[in-house]
């Protein structure tokens, strides 16, 4: 779920951009949020999703396979990174999520059953499960394909923000808030859904763009600080606090932050509100999260036999369309990954 800070986030710290300005620039992927779009997204009209003659699911391995080199020939040098062990105060939201998968699949199935596909294929995004294996194969695909990825020691998007803040990486890159909360100095938005997409419920369509966010300049513009931006977070509801405080907006809890100088007071001044959650522990958590240094950032050229082995023997891929794609990889892959780092400050100015 992650914190909802968009009704917070100032005009002028937020820009749509065309892909084609991020040349050059490594960005740090959410690995585990983009996994879990392309299971979401890609599967047939019922809501089935793609699976080998196995029955095993590989929309997570064709989005992950087309999309990165979607991104390749666009000049971006994604580095995808990956969750470790979630700490033990994620544990009620992780089970609300299984929780929730279960009933929306009950109501795939009943939906599929009654012939209401359009219903079913709704339930069954909602339903979708990234499990071991899925993340696994995830990295093995990547490293067939010369992709850099990290394991981070907990939360994928606070490692990434770690890598950001380093200047290993641009910015990161997911469709969760929780960057910013990590400290990432720019979080890049829908670089794994840009393009046509068809709004939910109607017979309409929309340009999907990547957008793409400065916290310096969102902290410049709402006079507060990183810390405090925190506190609002915390006031709102995270995936280790999901109630928030009852009867606080993005907005009322901005001037409840600005009325004190020391966000800890902020806390404690709210008392039981917090509901059986550890506010400070959660605040120093986002403040200074698990992170490590111990990862080697290389883009390779692939391991075209190993990738055809993998999604065409294994899977049961499309082997034309397999080296279809391969050949783009080859074609784009020396120009734009050694392009020279861009920068995209002019966009904040």
């Amino acid at each position: 779920m992650g914190v909802n800070l968009k009704e917070l986030i100032p005009q002028q710290a937020k820009s749509e951009i065309d892909i084609k300005y991020l040349r050059g620039n490594p960005i740090a992927l959410d690995a585990y949020n983009i996994l879990y779009q392309f299971l979401a997204a890609i599967r047939q009209y019922d809501g089935t999703p793609l699976m080998d003659a196995q029955g095993n699911v590989t929309s997570h391995l064709s989005g992950l396979f087309y999309r990165t080199i979607n991104f390749i020939e666009e000049g971006l040098k994604p580095i995808y990174v990956f969750d470790g062990k979630p700490p033990e105060m994620k544990r009620r939201e992780i089970e609300d999520r299984i929780s929730r998968r279960r009933q929306y699949t009950e109501k795939y199935v009943k939906a599929k059953s009654e012939g209401r596909l359009y219903e079913a294929k709704k339930y069954a995004q909602a339903s979708s499960e990234l499990n071991n294996y899925m993340v696994e194969e995830a990295k093995r695909l990547l490293t067939h394909m010369g992709i850099p990825w990290v394991q981070a020691p907990a939360d994928g998007e606070a490692q990434a923000a770690h890598m950001t803040m380093k200047g290993d990486a641009y910015a990161t890159g997911s469709q969760d808030y929780d960057s910013l909360l990590f400290g990432s100095p720019k979080l890049v938005r829908n670089l794994a859904i840009t393009g046509r997409r068809k709004l939910p419920n109607r017979e309409e369509y929309i340009e999907i763009r990547p957008e793409i966010i400065s916290l310096d300049e969102m902290l410049v513009a709402l006079n507060i600080s990183r810390e405090q931006l925190i506190v609002i977070g915390l006031m709102l509801g995270t995936d280790f606090n999901p109630d928030g405080i009852k009867g606080y907006g993005p907005k009322t809890a901005l001037k409840y932050v600005k009325g004190f100088k020391d966000p800890i007071k902020a806390i404690e001044s709210l008392g039981d509100r917090w509901q059986g959650a550890d506010p400070i522990k959660i605040f120093n958590y986002f403040s200074n999260p698990p992170s490590t240094d111990d990862y080697k950032i290389e883009w390779g050229e692939a391991d075209e036999r190993s990738i055809v082995e993998m999604l065409v023997h294994e899977h049961n891929f499309n082997e034309d369309r397999v080296r279809k794609g391969l050949e783009r990889l080859r074609k784009s892959f020396k120009g734009s990954i050694k392009q020279k780092q861009s920068r995209l400050d002019e966009w904040f100015k």
